[in-house]
């Protein structure tokens, strides 16, 4: 850690302690920064960028906002994109957004096919849309060679069932991001191959499950991501969660695995990399 260099962005009266800075680089496997407009979504790169973070992988989730992802990217040299359709928005999947999606791979800074999956804890979109929409965005990842960014909730059976009808057929797997489900169904990701990512849950008083499964992970297999705007990490809950949190996930992280911060950071950055940005 650099003495003395941390952000005191966001202090509140309860004055918590400042984020901080490490030597070696981080990279935001997940995020939203389509929620950020202007000035604002600058500001909150620059000071993410001071803290250490140097790559930043933007989420998109749903047919209104692919043109938007691929947009940012080309706002900044440090981020990167995804195109793909969250379990939410599985019913309006249809031959016209697919060729959205598909055309969204083939820009240069695209990095992968997400976020897509299954939520049955909200039911916002039939489940049997979700598992179809799933299911055609695996072989449409299978199609273009690139990783996929999987949202599970409640889901675990049919993630796993679904699953197993293409990862053999996958060539640069994926992340099964936020990682909330049992450890069966992390068991079973990792012997696949994918990578588990893990976020400002892992600071929650009541997840303890989630650190048991972050024990339970290969550090090999492992990466971080915020999913910012939302989960921000203890200290600051109840506060606007953004890339800039991400030293506080790590620190946690490596008291869970029992690591130097440092020597954690290494390994996740290949991680990372890896998963993103080199050629399977």
């Amino acid at each position: 850690m650099r003495a003395g260099f941390y952000s005191t962005l966001g202090m509140s009266k309860k004055n918590p302690r400042p984020v901080p800075r490490f030597n070696t680089p981080i990279i935001e496997t997940h995020c939203h920064l389509d929620y950020l407009n202007g000035d604002e979504l600058l500001n909150v790169l620059d000071e993410a960028r001071a803290l250490g973070v140097e790559r930043f992988v933007t989420i998109a989730v749903s047919p209104d906002n692919l043109a938007i992802v691929r947009a940012l990217t080309e706002q900044s040299e440090h981020v990167w994109g995804t195109q793909g359709i969250h379990p939410h928005e599985a019913d309006k999947w249809n031959a016209a957004v697919a060729a959205d999606v598909l055309s969204g791979c083939k820009h240069s800074r695209i990095v992968a096919v997400g976020e897509i999956g299954l939520d049955y804890h909200y039911d916002h979109a039939d489940r049997a849309a979700q598992r179809d929409a799933f299911e055609a965005q695996l072989e449409l990842a299978i199609q273009c060679n690139m990783p996929v960014v999987i949202h599970t909730r409640d889901a675990d059976d049919d993630t796993r069932d679904i699953l197993a009808n293409h990862s053999a057929r996958m060539r640069k797997k994926g992340v099964i991001h936020s990682f909330t489900s049992g450890l069966p169904l992390a068991e079973y990701c990792l012997s696949e191959g994918f990578y588990l990512g893990f976020n400002g849950i892992t600071t929650f008083n009541r997840a303890d499950n989630v650190r048991d499964v972050v024990r339970a992970t290969p550090i090999q297999q492992l990466v971080l991501e915020t999913d910012s705007p939302y989960l921000t990490p203890v200290p600051y809950r109840g506060r606007v969660n953004t890339p800039r949190y991400l030293p506080l996930i790590a620190e946690k992280v490596a008291q869970l695995k029992t690591l130097e911060v440092e020597a954690l950071l290494k390994i996740v950055h290949a991680n990372s990399h890896a998963l993103f940005f080199e050629e399977a």
